[in-house]
């Protein structure tokens, strides 16, 4: 630790001026050697120079927004500390940013910078804090991106607050599951292929393709069915990839997908989905 305490106003401030409109462009960022000694030098100040530095953080949609830089030295110091090697940094700087995320001090576009960051430097210590804004509209698409981004326990995030949101942040939720591929979701997911959402049910239904759900593909064929026009077409979609999952360990199942889509596509717009599937078949 360093005897005497960083000054991160002043380090800041020596990130190079951004170009104006009208004048020769002169922005080519820091000197590597002088950003290095900068993010080591507020890296020794410990918790309290990182909290320093994110009391001056501010996002342009604030209304006191004077400059990138404060932003600019975060985003260094999180690729510094993302290197091999660096834990401790990394550690660090992950459970501060996580303990400001419930700060009334940041605004909530300050909040979704700093979920930009943890998907840098982020890990298990961060999932808890992260989980919180799930529920929140305008901060569950950057707490769901940092959650894919650290995986160690997102799943278990991300499952318990689906029972508990709708519209476009239940949609994200939904479509994360599949992204980590949680078969331990499948129930719920199922359930939400009923959601009067559409982009909840559309989610519900390529989360459960890739998943691989055998259980789902009754409900996910007659879902598409009776669907019309770009639903249609997206769900068929997921029933296709279901399709191509299931291939990999049971063939009839496989089988049964495709058998049931080249006897129910017979109109001529959906020629390429009857093709596919007697493709698939005759494999």
């Amino acid at each position: 630790m360093a005897t005497t305490k960083p000054n991160v106003a002043a380090l800041v401030e020596q990130m190079p001026e951004v170009d104006h409109p009208g004048k020769p462009s002169t922005f080519t960022g820091p000197d590597p050697a002088v950003a290095e000694r900068i993010f080591a030098e507020i890296f020794t100040g410990g918790r309290a120079s990182l909290l320093e530095l994110l009391a001056i953080l501010r996002s342009p949609c604030d209304e006191d927004f004077k400059n990138y830089k404060a932003g600019y030295v975060l985003h260094g110091l999180a690729l510094r500390a993302g290197r091999p090697g660096n834990e401790k940094q990394r550690r660090l700087l992950a459970e501060t940013l996580a303990s400001q995320l419930d700060s009334r001090k940041h605004s909530k576009a300050v909040k979704a910078f700093l979920m930009q960051e943890l998907q840098t430097v982020g890990g298990r210590e961060a999932v808890k804090a992260l989980g919180k804004h799930l529920l929140d509209d305008d901060l569950c698409e950057p707490a769901t991106q940092a959650l894919l981004s650290i995986r160690e326990g997102a799943a278990e995030a991300l499952r318990a607050a689906l029972p508990k949101t709708k519209g476009k942040s239940r949609a994200t939720i939904i479509q994360a599951l599949g992204v980590l591929r949680d078969a331990r979701s499948a129930a719920a997911l199922k359930k939400s292929l009923d959601d009067a959402d559409g982009d909840a049910r559309l989610a519900a239904a390529w989360a459960l393709a890739r998943i691989g759900d055998p259980g789902a593909m009754d409900a996910m064929l007659k879902l598409a069915d009776k669907a019309e026009g770009w639903e249609r077409i997206q769900l068929t979609n997921a029933c296709l990839l279901l399709a191509e999952n299931r291939a990999a360990g049971k063939k009839a199942d496989a089988a049964r997908i495709y058998t049931h889509l080249r006897d129910t596509r017979q109109d001529p717009k959906e020629r390429h989905v009857r093709e596919a599937a007697e493709k698939a078949l005759s494999q």
